[in-house]
């Protein structure tokens, strides 16, 4: 697959989650699989007034390319000062434009999935930021606002006039945030509609899910999200039914929780043990999530302060499968 001037090594994408797709668990879904990692969205505002906290989001790992970093805002000149600074910052592949959040916080200034409603200003963005950085530029939207208001095909349309090197399609709109059904149809729509690849996503939770969603809508790729959580071999799962057309198992439970251990040490190399640790209380848990009878564990879970206690935890866990 080729985005612009950059080649991948497969189809599956990981996909930008606020506050879930740090640098750690990104390295575990490259590992498992994932042929191109996009950063947490970034505030192009917070990036150009030199905000410390934030370029902290763009740092990839060693080996963690190709990789795409995300940025959003609606201000044009700011957007393309933001991007360079990222592409600067991350050495990142490839500069992803957000146009398709629909967090309130994030919607209500005028950024994310807003742009949706202001075509015009969307335009003017992508073509800021397309002539501001050397590298291929790429749009993430929806479906559009709401189901009055249904535009993906148009605002694919544009943003490939606009220099998009890709768009990836969410089917849902701002409306349904993330309740719901995606449509697929949607997004095969704007397949037929653009020559340059799109990334499909949306409904994406097993293996299965990823080849129904390509067979669908045609698209070059698909885009991952929530489905990920916990269960990074969910790339490499749908990578061997895709090429082969089995699809293995999921790893034994051992090592399963072997991974979220590391992927909580990674967390803390970079962000130092006590985020890494209010973290992994979501993140460990969530490699539980196909696992009955662990309620309490779960509990404990929520609870912990310090590495040295995640060890212990992580046998007894191991142990309490077993039995």
């Amino acid at each position: 697959m080729q985005i612009g001037s950059v080649m991948l090594a497969g189809r599956l994408v990981l996909a930008p989650m606020a506050g879930v797709t740090d640098r750690a668990f990104r390295q575990i879904c490259r590992e498992h699989g994932a042929a191109l990692t996009v950063t947490e969205m970034v505030s192009t505002k917070a990036l150009c007034y030199q905000d410390k906290k934030t370029p902290a989001l763009l740092s990839l790992a060693a080996d963690e390319h190709p990789a795409a970093a995300q940025i959003f805002g609606h201000e044009p000149e700011t957007m393309a000062e933001g991007a360079r600074i990222a592409r600067a910052v991350s050495g990142c592949d490839i500069i992803d434009i957000n146009m398709g959040c629909p967090a309130p916080k994030i919607a209500n200034n005028g950024d994310g999935a807003a742009l949706m409603r202001d075509p015009a200003l969307a335009a003017r963005v992508i073509e800021a930021v397309v002539s501001a950085v050397d590298v291929p530029v790429t749009v993430k939207f929806r479906k559009g606002w709401d189901e009055k208001s249904v535009c993906c095909v148009d605002f694919a349309r544009m943003a490939e006039r606009c220099g998009a090197a890709a768009v990836t399609v969410h089917g849902r709109t701002r409306a349904q945030q993330y309740s719901g059904t995606a449509d697929w149809d949607a997004i095969r729509a704007v397949r037929e509609a653009v020559s340059i690849p799109v990334i499909a996503n949306g409904d994406v939770a097993e293996p299965q899910d990823a080849v129904r969603i390509l067979r669908h809508t045609g698209a070059d790729m698909v885009m991952i999200g929530r489905g990920a959580l916990g269960d990074p071999w969910l790339f490499e799962r749908a990578n061997a039914l895709l090429e082969t057309g089995v699809c293995p198992p999921l790893p034994p439970f051992a090592e399963r929780i072997d991974t979220a251990v590391r992927q909580i040490e990674l967390a803390a190399e970079q962000k130092g043990e006590r985020v890494a640790m209010l973290e992994a209380r979501r993140h460990v848990n969530c490699y539980l999530k196909r696992q009955s009878g662990l309620k309490a564990f779960k509990t404990r879970i929520c609870a912990l302060e310090r590495l040295e206690e995640l060890y212990p935890l992580a046998e007894e866990l191991k142990r309490a499968v077993q039995a």
